[in-house]
């Protein structure tokens, strides 16, 4: 918490109180259905929580923002930012069922009440939204490709409508495609922890 706290200091109490619960939910549930891996689930604040708060950095979401997180797992990026958006609609979806669980879970034991986890795979998804959020679930073309059509006209915000993805490593072929709108910001412009060192925001305008 001390890293969270350290980069967003302008939590209010049931912010701090409801990220605090998410290091025993966790790890309880990570020994019945693994959603993290075994060796990364002691790295949960600075792998998990603070690389899916790293989004708040680049885009101040608006009340009312509707938000969908694609390949959510255990409910990343998706749960730590319904923790710091509360006047944001955020819906996470996922093929495994036994991972929204989890999400399901955890949502519940925080009271989480803008958040509202589904065992869906993307292609079956039909509402609009302002942005989709994921973390390396699929090469961006392939993303693109399903979630186009959930990607609502109306604009609420700052930021252009579109799809904004946590990724590491070379991306270079990846983004080709995309080359001309494609914008990206590296997270260690923000996060000091050796960690963050090539993880990127992608961001793709809708």
């Amino acid at each position: 918490m001390e890293q969270i706290l350290k980069y967003f200091p302008q939590l209010t109490e049931k912010q701090r109180q409801q990220l605090q619960q998410l290091d025993a939910l966790y790890h309880d549930w990570n020994q019945k259905i693994n959603v993290i891996s075994r060796k990364d689930i002691d790295n949960l604040y600075e792998h998990h929580v603070l690389h899916s708060m790293a989004i708040a950095k680049m885009v101040n979401f608006r009340d009312g923002t509707r938000i969908l997180d694609f390949g959510t797992g255990g409910g990343f990026p998706g749960i730590p930012l319904a923790i710091l958006f509360p006047e944001c609609q955020f819906k996470l979806i996922d093929g495994t069922g036994k991972k929204i669980r989890v999400a399901q879970e955890v949502v519940t034991a925080i009271g989480l009440k803008n958040c509202q986890p589904q065992h869906l795979r993307g292609e079956d998804e039909r509402g609009h939204y302002d942005f989709v959020v994921s973390r390396a679930v699929m090469p961006l073309p392939d993303l693109e490709r399903i979630v186009r059509k959930n990607i609502a006209k109306q604009q609420h915000n700052a930021l252009p409508n579109g799809i904004l993805c946590l990724k590491g490593g070379d991306l270079q072929a990846e983004l080709q495609p995309f080359r001309h709108i494609v914008e990206t910001v590296e997270l260690s412009q923000w996060f000091s922890e050796p960690w963050f060192k090539e993880k990127n925001i992608i961001f793709l305008p809708m």
